[in-house]
């Protein structure tokens, strides 16, 4: 059995109330991860090709209110 295979099998085993807790931890987590992989692409530079590009359409008024 694979690791994952084997917590898939703890998750299915939680009662409601423990799964609602893991749920709410997992979604932290992930969004804890997410948001220190946008830091480092920011800091590395992956981001500023993509910052130009908006910043362009900006300034040709390609921008629109949603």
């Amino acid at each position: 059995m694979s690791r994952i295979e084997s917590l898939e099998k703890e998750i299915e085993s939680l009662s409601p109330d423990e799964l609602a807790a893991f749920r709410e931890w997992f979604l932290e987590y992930d969004a804890a991860l997410w948001d220190q992989q946008i830091e480092n692409d920011a800091r590395s530079g992956r981001l500023d090709g993509l910052v130009a590009e908006v910043e362009a359409e900006f300034r040709d008024g390609k921008n629109k209110d949603l």
